[in-house]
């Protein structure tokens, strides 16, 4: 299947809108949440209809079961063993994400200093 010429210009179109309705959802949320929960909608069919990949960063904003725009009064946020548990207060659910807490690097170096250098 042939892609289109103009990819370049309908990703990034997308992603605009995609964060101007999400931008929009925070504003209008304390007043209107059903609004703003159609703005997740609105964006989630951008993603689907353009096949482009929603930002990470956005994600993190709506809850993945029922679709509502996530604030700090909607969720309970967990932090537990590497693990970030995000639970929705709408519908219950809850979205787990792997977490590495802010001291902790990585894996460290496992290599042991002069055995390289012995066996040459």
């Amino acid at each position: 299947m042939r892609r289109r010429k103009d990819s370049h210009k309908t990703r990034d179109l997308a992603l605009q809108r995609m964060e101007r309705l999400f931008m929009l959802a925070a504003i209008v949320h304390a007043a209107h949440p059903e609004r703003s929960d159609r703005y997740v909608q609105i964006a989630r069919k951008i993603c689907t209809r353009t096949r482009v990949r929603m930002p990470r960063p956005l994600k993190r904003l709506f809850c993945r079961h029922c679709g509502s725009f996530l604030t700090a009064a909607a969720t309970r946020v967990r932090l537990r063993e590497g693990v970030l548990t995000t639970t929705c207060l709408l519908c219950g659910e809850q979205m787990r994400r792997p977490y590495r807490p802010p001291g902790r690097a990585g894996p460290k170096n496992t290599r042991i200093p002069g055995l390289i250098d012995a066996i040459g």
